[in-house]
């Protein structure tokens, strides 16, 4: 997933795909500790995804982009 997708998910879809990718790469990771396949670069892909989401989740905490921001923004325009 690209990060702009990323980014335009809401706060409660974010979660949603963290617990579906982790879930994923949970199950990748035990088809190759059992020899079932060979995906090494679909888990480092899987893993910055995670890892994308989780940034984007915690940017949002801090107010730096996203729904927080656009909230605190209006709070801003509203106290001027």
């Amino acid at each position: 997933m690209e990060l702009e997708k990323i980014r335009s998910l809401s706060d409660q879809e974010l979660a949603h795909q963290e617990r579906t990718t982790s879930e994923q790469l949970f199950r990748l990771r035990f088809q190759v500790s059992l020899g079932q396949n060979d995906g090494v670069k679909k888990i480092r892909q899987m893993r910055k995804e995670i890892a994308q989401i989780k940034t984007v989740a915690r940017e949002r905490q801090l107010g730096l982009h996203g729904e927080a921001t656009d909230a605190q923004a209006e709070a801003k325009k509203g106290a001027r």
